[in-house]
């Protein structure tokens, strides 16, 4: 297998290298529409389905693009990672591909159906408190101890050359669709691995296409970070969307502040109607933090956004349906005769 251990920021062809490297082993996702959501949002929406995605999950692009990169000498130790659930369970699959180890730190209060994936696709768990300084010294103890290699969730420029991937899909199946390109793409923004690799492709295929960050307002260092101009960590992030309590790193933060338009922030109440909307509406699984680029279009976080052609990037759609944050009405056992 050739690689290269390059760690240069992506452009647009390492990109496109990455989308022919990761292709044989991910799925190209849907895209769809919905009226009654345009309606509710006043614009043409097209939704990149990344939920229908091995793993569930986009990270299923950057993880897989990040292993096959590595040297068969690095990648016989084995690979290590931290992460609340996405990103474990698409580094455990692509590990899987090239027959190494994964070794992932997830935080005790991650979610059931995602710790149950990163074992079901043969990751090896090491639970840590649910604090990015606990998952990082955890991370840092596997790495001493095991001699493995780290692929971060979102600060490596090959895991942002893979999310970058959906972006140019998205874009290739509008343009087979004989459609006009978007105005604007809405992600969510967590790490920032998914919006600064969407950022990537969309300036430079459509340098006047608008790519906008959506992240919830109880976890908005993106928001004020690139206000301020500078990196600001994330501290104490309270919010529904589980995939989104990262904080930025300085590789995604340096694309985010130089290519990404704006970043606009939603409450939680309005990410739970999202969701519920989209599950009514669509008839489709999606997680909280999927649903943070649609409650920014549906309650007009956006400005200029009327009447626009409008992707939003639907992250995933591992939820735990046992713990909703909608009720829905469990049938009712038939009576004995």
């Amino acid at each position: 297998m050739t690689t290269v251990q390059l760690d240069a920021r992506p452009d647009l062809e390492t990109i496109r290298e990455a989308y022919a490297r990761i292709r044989p082993h991910i799925h190209r996702t849907p895209v769809m529409t919905c009226r009654a959501l345009d309606a509710m949002a006043g614009a043409q929406l097209f939704f990149k389905c990344e939920n229908f995605q091995k793993g569930g999950a986009f990270k299923a692009r950057g993880a897989t693009n990040a292993v096959l990169m590595l040297s068969e000498e690095i990648a016989r130790r084995g690979v290590v990672t931290h992460s609340s659930g996405n990103h474990a369970a698409a580094l455990s699959l692509a590990a899987s591909f090239r027959g190494i180890k994964a070794y992932i730190v997830v935080p005790s209060n991650a979610p059931a159906p995602k710790v149950a994936a990163i074992k079901g696709y043969g990751g090896r768990i090491t639970f840590c408190e649910p604090t990015l300084a606990a998952r990082e010294s955890t991370t840092a103890r596997l790495m001493a101890e095991k001699e493995v290699y780290l692929i971060h969730p979102y600060n490596n420029h090959h895991v942002m050359a893979g999310q970058g991937t959906c972006a140019l899909e998205l874009l290739e199946q509008l343009q087979e669709g004989s459609a006009a390109p978007p105005d604007m793409i809405l992600a969510p923004v967590g790490g920032g691995g998914l919006v600064s690799g969407t950022a990537i492709v969309a300036k430079s295929l459509h340098p006047q296409l608008k790519v906008i960050g959506c992240e919830p307002h109880g976890a908005d260092d993106a928001r004020r970070s690139k206000k301020s101009g500078k990196l600001i960590p994330q501290t104490n992030p309270k919010t529904i969307a589980d995939g989104l309590r990262s904080s930025l790193g300085e590789k995604t933060f340096a694309v985010i502040r130089e290519l990404v338009d704006d970043i606009v922030t939603v409450e939680e109440d309005e990410i739970v109607a999202a969701m519920r909307h989209v599950w009514e509406r669509m008839k489709i699984i999606i997680e909280p933090s999927s649903a943070v680029p649609v409650a920014a279009a549906l309650f007009h976080k956006i400005s200029g956004m009327a009447g626009k052609r409008v992707g939003i990037i639907l992250s995933g759609g591992n939820v735990d349906v046992d713990h909703l944050p909608f009720k829905i009405s469990k049938p009712r056992r038939k009576a004995k005769r």
